[in-house]
């Protein structure tokens, strides 16, 4: 059976956002494997001392229970365009750590540095995280995410952002669009301008 992922941000050995992070994984561990026991991360996730000091990765695999942790750099991206690629049928509603399909959608962005996803005519997410568009009073995010991610429910639960359908014809119609994960929140993200959004 499958495996699922959390990526979580490890900033001077703390492990931030845990409780979206908590909520998520039990989430998931109950609809794929029925399981009733929550884990709680901070209890179970050792930090080793080289990567108390700075900016690093965790990642959890999973399945009913924790079977890896691996902690890294951040590797440092660029973001300046978006190709917008199609694709109806991806599911990627939980977060799997088979990464296949995103990952041959990302070899198609040509020049670009990252891609949006359209499914079904609809606005969803890139690769490594989810979006946000500005429209020149407030940043929306699109209501049919691929997944949704930690940061885009702790900003929604902060009403930072709103949550709209966004369809495809309509995107050229926001000012910038955004990039958040857990790395990324409003005030450190990248940010794209929109006529830099590319098929």
């Amino acid at each position: 059976m499958c495996r699922l992922l959390e990526t979580i941000k490890l900033n001077n050995g703390v492990l931030e956002n845990l409780f979206y992070h908590n909520l998520r994984m039990n989430a998931a561990r109950a609809e794929l494997f029925n399981a009733d026991t929550a884990i709680q991360l901070e209890k179970e996730v050792t930090i080793p001392g080289e990567f108390k000091k700075g900016l690093h990765r965790c990642r959890i695999i999973y399945k009913d229970t924790i079977e890896e942790t691996e902690f890294a750099p951040v590797p440092p991206r660029i973001f300046n365009n978006l190709k917008i690629i199609i694709h109806d049928r991806i599911n990627y509603h939980l977060k799997f750590a088979d990464r296949s399909l995103l990952n041959e959608l990302f070899a198609q962005r040509g020049n670009a540095d990252e891609i949006i996803i359209i499914k079904e005519g609809l606005v969803t997410d890139c690769t490594i995280g989810n979006l946000v568009f500005y429209d020149g009073a407030e940043w929306i995010t699109p209501d049919r995410p691929l997944l949704n991610g930690t940061q885009r429910q702790a900003l929604l639960d902060r009403q930072l952002i709103t949550e709209k359908r966004i369809i495809e014809k309509k995107l050229f119609d926001f000012q910038k669009a955004g990039i958040i994960n857990a790395f990324f929140d409003l005030d450190h993200m990248p940010e794209i301008k929109i006529e830099n959004i590319f098929y």
